[in-house]
């Protein structure tokens, strides 16, 4: 028995190793995809949000930004059953404000006074919301209710 025992742990820290790194690499994840080709996911989104009878929901944002995360998180969380059932979800990346910047100003340029920003589209790609005075740029401060109230009074807005 003893002589197993060495074998034993090593397969037994291996697998532990593994999948603290597989545990790892998921958290890591960013919610911006920065190689997407926005404009393409846009409208893949815009058709999708047709066949489904749902408006499309755009956050403009970066990985670097701490208040696009915690809205992500946000997002993924208290807001994720109003966000699926009313939306289809699209996270666009706009990297150091240089990218994506044509079509942020395709929808009255929500960025312009910070990130994260929000556009709602009907599926003809018709503007219903757009932050336009930085509504989402202090995330951090937000709570997930606040963001929950934001997003709820948007879709009260716009049934």
């Amino acid at each position: 028995m003893k002589k197993y025992l060495p074998l034993f742990a090593s397969l037994i820290l291996g697998i532990a190793m593994h999948t603290a790194h597989a545990n790892t690499a998921a958290a890591v994840q960013p919610p911006y995809d920065e190689q997407a080709d926005a404009p393409a996911v846009v409208q893949q989104a815009l058709a999708q949000a047709k066949s489904s009878h749902k408006k499309v929901l755009v956050i403009f944002g970066a990985n670097w930004c701490k208040d696009c995360i915690e809205l992500n998180k946000s997002i993924h969380g208290q807001s994720a059953a109003l966000i699926d059932k009313q939306f289809v979800l699209v996270k666009v990346d706009v990297g150091q404000f240089d990218k994506n910047l044509a079509l942020a100003q395709s929808y009255g340029n929500p960025i312009k006074k910070g990130i994260p920003a929000a556009v709602v589209l009907n599926p003809d790609n018709t503007v219903l919301y757009a932050t336009k005075g930085g509504e989402l740029s202090n995330a951090r401060r937000m709570s997930e209710q606040g963001v929950y109230d934001f997003f709820h009074q948007i879709v009260s807005a716009h049934p």
